[in-house]
């Protein structure tokens, strides 16, 4: 089976040069209606309201109704996937992206989180960066192809699925296990790989091939318990208090993989500072230097994670009366492990770094890892041809994503995915489950093309194993 020759990829970038700006805004409106359906975990939540609204736009515009399926194990946590029909010579391609957001209280923003706002050459609203801007481009660029009468070699499916930010109904998880012929690909493009851009410059773009695994663990005092007016120095608050001061302190050895290392040498080339490019060089090193990684540590909390897992403390409970000394104090302790690490031997670590018996560790749900998506050739050419077409002068590079996505259940499937977007961000403005979220809106169109011409590059490859 040939691979995708790097003369055919620019060839097609050359075709697709310019941007097409009818598009956008129909993306938009899409964007809007999406960012204005609150599909958090909450009473108030529902991700199915929004999967019905994606498949009616699709219906309107031709697909048949046998190729768009809305469906769950919750009535508030449907997910719409769509089929676009190719010739079927191939196996299909995958676009993946989520609906659910996490919560956003009214209080906590500068505006209501849930009302699509422009604003100073950005959109605001909760789900603007993670994750409806994807959902948002997929679904445009699938009407916009329906338009164009495109016939891929393959067929192309659209997933937008539920609980990716937590729930108890993850949507990818349930098809796979229940619908898994709905979804069934050669591989997958989802989001966790943005572009970097650094007070406006353009410098990377990311793709996400591996990523850490996400586990929370539990930590636990238990007591007696009695009356607050004759103290015991035996106190479950203060037990969980010292522990969480030992957490603090304890750092996990720093463990690069290649993928990692291969990030921070092309990062040193467009790092202003010169001991930091140093510093970074010396960490892209085989052995790394021990010295480089500690200030490279100090030097950002993101360059830290990408280096070594992490844990911190998140949530808290203690006590049950006032006048009560307490009889269970908790915390949920939330860890991104690298590849290759257990989660049973983090656990074992932090029983370590807290050494108290009376504090207990266990798991919260026991992750699974999965191992990292192959950098073939045949998805790297035409990533990184359509980026120097449309970003001249920025670097495609291979990254470990420090958060979670859905490409876990899938990776584990047998289906590669790839986190790639083609939207930038600020490296150092990240307001992704935080106040204000927001893209800009040149990077959100800049996104919107993105996409076009690699699903269109995607779409007529025979095999993506070479």
């Amino acid at each position: 089976m040939r691979a995708f020759t790097a003369f055919a990829v620019v060839a097609l970038a050359a075709a697709l040069s310019a941007q097409s700006r009818p598009q956008d805004a129909r993306a938009r409106e899409i964007f809007k209606q999406l960012i204005e359906i609150n599909t958090t975990d909450t009473a108030a939540g529902s991700v199915t309201k929004a999967a019905e609204a994606v498949a009616a736009r699709l219906k309107a515009a031709g697909f048949p109704a046998a190729d768009v399926a809305v469906a769950g194990p919750d009535p508030r946590k449907f997910n719409l996937v769509a089929r676009y029909r190719g010739t079927g010579a191939h196996k299909p391609l995958l676009l993946l992206a989520h609906l659910d957001v996490v919560e956003a209280r009214r209080e906590d923003w500068s505006f209501d989180p849930f009302v699509f706002l422009e604003r100073d050459g950005f959109f605001y609203g909760r789900g603007t960066s993670d994750d409806k801007s994807m959902a948002a481009t997929l679904t445009a660029n699938l009407l916009r192809l329906k338009e164009e009468g495109f016939k891929p070699d393959r067929d192309l499916i659209l997933a937008l699925t539920a609980d990716e930010e937590g729930g108890s109904f993850n949507g990818v998880e349930w098809l796979l296990k229940n619908k898994h012929e709905l979804i069934d690909a050669e591989l997958a493009i989802n989001e966790g790989g943005s572009g970097q851009m650094k007070k406006g410059k353009y410098q990377i773009n990311q793709v996400q091939a591996a990523e850490k695994v996400y586990q929370d663990f539990r930590l636990e005092s238990r007591n007696p318990g009695g009356h607050s007016s004759r103290p015991v120095r035996d106190n479950a608050i203060y037990h969980l208090a010292d522990a969480l001061g030992r957490l603090e302190k304890f750092e996990f050895p720093a463990n690069l993989g290649e993928i990692t290392r291969t990030y921070f040498e092309r990062m040193a080339g467009f790092e202003a500072d010169a001991r930091l490019a140093t510093t970074m060089k010396a960490v892209a090193q085989p052995t790394p230097d021990r010295q480089a990684v500690r200030q490279l540590s100090a030097a950002s909390s993101y360059y830290n994670a990408l280096m070594r897992t992490t844990c911190v403390a998140t949530r808290l409970e203690g006590g049950h009366a006032n006048n009560a000394l307490p009889q269970l104090a908790a915390a949920n302790v939330n860890c991104r492990i690298l590849p290759g690490e257990s989660p049973a031997s983090v656990k074992t670590r932090l029983e370590e770094a807290i050494a108290d018996p009376k504090v207990a560790v266990s798991f919260v749900a026991e992750a699974t890892p999965s191992q990292p998506s192959p950098l073939t050739p045949s998805i790297m050419e035409p990533i990184e041809t359509i980026s120097a077409a449309m970003f001249p002068g920025v670097t495609v590079v291979p990254v470990m994503g420090t958060g979670a996505t859905d490409g876990l259940y899938l990776r584990n499937a047998g289906i590669p995915t790839y986190g790639v977007e083609g939207t930038f961000y600020e490296l150092d403005d990240n307001r992704s489950h935080g106040r204000d979220e927001r893209v800009g809106v040149k990077q959100f169109y800049e996104g919107l093309e993105f996409q076009y011409r690699l699903i269109k590059a995607l779409a007529g490859q025979k095999s993506f194993s070479k």
